[in-house]
């Protein structure tokens, strides 16, 4: 057990004792050079932390003590607190007290009443009890810059010791220094903190800027993704970053009434990580290298359930013991390494009330998430949100405009084949009808001309006193005429009845050779005023199913036209020839 304290921590001016009266002249040349070799310390340069123990160390070493212990007073928790030691047999740096239980030392300076001073022994040993130094006298001051306590000195001693009237004085004097340093280290610290934020607060609206460019331009939604966790990862300083996307398998999920967790594959899009977590020798046991399109359903990751449930919020997991502590019967997707990198936050991409994935960032060691980063990946997770739903938006427009196009394209094609087919039929019909003029003009000819004949013989036959060998002739003429009118009508109605599908045919078997044959001799009486003879070349057995009477029409026409078109004494060729081929068994006419 330790023993109590040989003497009050502090008493008044006017209780201290005097049983050591020392020259004036003394004390003011050792409160000097104490006072140079502090204020040398305070203008030299080097870090304030090392300054501030090299105090301690010229106190200690002027008063003769085991032990100088210098701390600063915060009196909010915007002002950063500060302390330093000087031990005459240095410790183990995890066996001093912390910064935490060296402030509580510096609330004690002051002028404490009688009735404080057993409570201050016992907090200071509670303090120090740790350690292998025996504190038997302890004397604390404290420390005013500008009217106001700003800190405290204490001296320890291992052996009893009364503390005199000119140490007090002297350590009194020294307080003004140490203040002054105190002072000038505390706004030294808050400068740099200012700085830090400032430049802190440049990188964050540095990468807003740079993801708001980015968003605007042309790249893919991959490379957007990309550079923003990228960035993101590396101004927060973490060694890993994923964005993960979720795909529902029923896309009108959102319409309904949300009473569990909807089936979801939630796939890695985007991935980084430093160069540390990278190059670890259990990447390849691990797979880390190369996480891009793996995925895990929704329902099967604890931190995504928590995510999606309270959409809006991140979460927010700093070590180990705080991830238990979030679940103790936790179930994690293993892509997330959630043994070697457990410090996390999970926040998730939401675009009105539809949770569209989650943004990732993940430590090895213990990290707790400041408000200010928490506010950086909030406003990065809207750019990335509002970049997916932009892309998706695009993708639809774009697909729409594709599905018009090509129902466009596809209209003109049938316009142009319909165009095309139009033309065709026109063109079909002006030839029908330039047959038809030419066919109602051949048929009128040749209506009137057995007419003309006709009304010729039957005015001839009016003529009195006509012989008979005339009268026979004009009859005969007239009978041919008329038969030769009742066959152009017979055609006439024949050709009807084939436009309109309604003939039959009547098919036969004829030998071709022997059936023109047949015909030869009346268009040969036909031609005898012109002249013309007929040649013909047939084989000499060609036989032929066709309908007799439709065929016979056909070779008196063609006949016909070809003396019609001959000239006078001339010859008239017909050739029939057998044609055979893979597609075809026809008989040619020429």
């Amino acid at each position: 057990m330790k023993e109590p304290l040989s003497s009050p921590l502090y008493l008044e001016k006017k209780e201290r004792p005097q049983e050591y009266p020392i020259k004036l002249m003394q004390h003011q040349q050792d409160a000097a050079q104490l006072a140079q070799k502090i204020h040398q310390i305070i203008v030299s340069s080097g870090e304030a932390q090392t300054r501030l123990q090299q105090i301690a160390q010229v106190i200690a070493s002027a008063f003769r003590v085991d032990c100088c212990c210098l701390t600063s007073v915060t009196f909010d928790n915007s002002e950063p607190g500060i302390s330093a030691y000087w031990l005459a047999e240095p410790q183990p740096p995890h066996e001093m007290p912390s910064v935490e239980e060296l402030s509580e030392i510096s609330q004690f300076a002051g002028t404490p009443s009688i009735e404080e001073i057993s409570a201050i022994e016992k907090s200071i040993l509670s303090i120090w009890q740790h350690l292998p130094l025996t504190i038997s006298a302890l004397l604390t001051i404290p420390t005013r810059f500008q009217g106001k306590n700003n800190g405290a000195i204490s001296l320890i001693c291992s052996q009893t010791r009364d503390w005199h009237q000119w140490e007090q004085e002297l350590l009194d004097a020294a307080s003004g220094y140490v203040a002054l340093a105190i002072s000038q280290i505390i706004q030294a610290q808050k400068l740099a903190s200012f700085q830090q934020q400032i430049y802190t607060s440049s990188q964050y609206q540095t990468l807003l800027n740079r993801l708001t460019l980015v968003s605007r331009s042309n790249l893919d939604l991959n490379e957007i993704l990309h550079l923003a966790i990228a960035g993101t990862a590396e101004t927060l300083q973490v060694e890993r970053g994923l964005i993960v996307l979720l795909k529902y398998a029923d896309p009108l999920f959102k319409t309904r009434s949300l009473t569990q967790i909807p089936k979801a594959k939630a796939t890695v899009v985007s991935e980084w990580s430093n160069s540390y977590w990278s190059s670890r020798g259990d990447a390849s046991k691990n797979k880390k290298a190369n996480l891009l399109n793996q995925f895990f359903w929704l329902n099967e990751c604890s931190l995504c359930k928590s995510g999606f449930e309270n959409a809006g919020s991140p979460v927010l997991i700093a070590d180990k013991p705080d991830l238990l502590a979030f679940a103790p019967d936790l179930t994690i997707s293993p892509l997330f390494h959630i043994d070697q990198l457990p410090a996390l936050l999970l926040m998730p991409l939401e675009s009105q009330g539809k949770v569209l994935g989650f943004l990732v960032l993940q430590q090895a060691n213990t990290r707790h998430w400041q408000p200010e980063e928490l506010k950086l990946v909030e406003m990065v997770s809207a750019k990335v949100s509002n970049a997916i739903i932009q892309t998706q938006t695009l993708r639809q427009v774009q697909s729409l405009v594709d599905e018009r196009t090509a129902q466009l394209q596809r209209s003109l094609q049938v316009q142009g084949k319909l165009y095309e087919k139009l033309r065709q039929y026109n063109e079909q019909l002006q030839a029908a009808n330039k047959l038809k003029d030419e066919f109602v003009a051949n048929v009128s000819d040749r209506l009137r001309h057995p007419l003309t004949s006709m009304n010729v013989a039957i005015r001839m036959l009016r003529q009195p006193g006509l012989q008979e060998q005339r009268q026979a002739k004009y009859l005969d003429i007239l009978e041919q005429q008329c038969t030769q009118e009742i066959n152009l009508v017979n055609d006439l109605l024949k050709l009807q009845q084939l436009e309109s599908h309604q003939a039959t045919l009547q098919l036969a078997t004829i030998d071709l050779n022997s059936h023109i044959q047949n015909l030869r001799p009346s268009f040969t009486e036909t031609w005898g005023d012109k002249g013309l003879t007929i040649a013909l070349d047939i084989p000499e057995s060609l036989p032929l199913q066709t309908d007799v009477e439709s065929f016979d029409r056909i070779l008196k026409e063609l006949l016909t036209n070809a003396g019609k078109y001959s000239a006078t004494d001339s010859t008239v060729f017909l050739k029939v020839t057998h044609q055979v081929s893979e597609q075809n068994d026809q008989i040619v006419l020429t």
